[in-house]
């Protein structure tokens, strides 16, 4: 039989992993086919994990060719794959434009392996590059260039665990641009991942992260899913975090702090508050105090986050003693509080760093 091939004008059809199982149930119905059809077509998509129309084996082929003239199964492709000392894998991903973009495979860390614990933990991104220009990161040192599509989001599981060979449980959007930016896909990709039709990854094993737009913490505190969110604070002062992170001008310290308190009392969900350590910027005791302030009220976790250095960036990480210093004043407040350190430091794991590489290298 001959193989059902995609049109070459991929771009122009409907990707089918931008579609919820309600929207593939409708338009199959216009197309004539009964919806029971639609649940087989997810099953085959993110159960069975197959790639091509051919591999859907309980479809007709009357079916398949009706899918093939509508729809797109096109993945982004892998471009490279740096592999790290501590089995870090960071991904960078080419999508249909030629456009690049990062994610970043976890495992959990030797301690937790003792015990047995088999997390994976994939670092997706929602944008091609970012808006908001935080001083520290290379996500947005080429500028900003689009927000991901609902199915580009969606395929940077499907590509890491087609490559890998191994399921992730867990997720984190702390890669490249910022999620609630892109609200609208982040919610539809969010329901994807989610849905026991598509994923099935549980709400608690999702994370969003968020440098801090007010309006779309509020909006977030109304869904009815208990997907965790992380609070990219890095400075508990408005003169630091102003220093380097250009939205605290738009929604300083004390609007965000009432946004977090909102979804704390709504959610009944608890928070975490990401804080990267930057020498001299950000690591001084004075600034501890201040966060412990504003997490212990809320009963946020910390996570402290020793500076992963970028070329072209001054910023530094405080050395292991300040490190400390600063995790001690937190605990002594009482605040739940960690040092992750970043896994992935040989092989340029923070966001944006292995794009801007690969920018650099080509010639324009």
């Amino acid at each position: 039989m001959k193989p059902l091939l995609e049109h070459s004008d991929f771009d122009q059809k409907k990707s089918l992993y931008a579609l919820l199982l309600r929207e593939l149930s409708d338009e199959l119905g216009r197309l004539g086919f009964p919806s029971y059809r639609a649940h087989q077509v997810m099953e085959w998509l993110y159960k069975k994990r197959v790639t091509s129309w051919d591999q859907m084996l309980t479809l007709p082929l009357a079916l398949r060719e009706k899918l093939v003239e509508h729809y797109s199964l096109l993945l982004p492709s892998v471009v490279t794959v740096s592999g790290s000392a501590d089995t870090t894998q960071k991904f960078l991903l080419r999508l249909a434009d030629g456009e690049l973009i990062e994610t970043v495979l976890i495992p959990a860390s030797k301690a937790l392996q003792g015990a047995s614990s088999n997390r994976r933990t994939l670092c997706i991104s929602s944008q091609v590059g970012c808006a908001y220009g935080c001083r520290f990161c290379a996500s947005g040192l080429d500028g900003f260039k689009r927000h991901l599509k609902v199915e580009e989001i969606v395929a940077q599981i499907l590509v890491v665990e087609q490559f890998s060979n191994q399921r992730i449980n867990n997720i984190v959007f702390m890669g490249m641009g910022e999620p609630f930016a892109n609200f609208d896909h982040l919610l539809r990709a969010l329901e994807i991942i989610n849905a026991p039709w598509g994923i099935h990854l549980a709400a608690r094993k999702i994370t969003v992260s968020t440098s801090g737009l007010v309006p779309r913490i509020r909006d977030f505190a109304h869904r009815p899913e208990q997907i965790r969110l992380a609070i990219s604070l890095h400075g508990a002062s408005d003169q630091v975090r102003s220093q380097i992170m250009p939205i605290n001008k738009r929604y300083p310290l004390a609007e965000l702090m009432e946004a977090c308190a909102y979804y704390v009392k709504r959610k009944k969900q608890l928070l975490t508050f990401e804080y990267i350590l930057i020498a001299g910027v950000n690591d001084q005791l004075e600034e501890a105090t201040r966060l412990a302030n504003y997490a212990k009220p809320l009963r946020a976790k910390v996570n402290l986050i020793p500076y992963n250095r970028v070329e072209g960036l001054p910023w530094e990480r405080p050395a292991e003693a300040a490190q400390q210093a600063f995790l001690h004043e937190l605990l002594r407040h009482g605040v739940a509080a960690t040092i992750r350190y970043q896994k992935g430091h040989d092989i340029d794991a923070a966001c944006g760093q292995l794009r801007r590489r690969e920018l650099l290298a080509t010639p324009a």
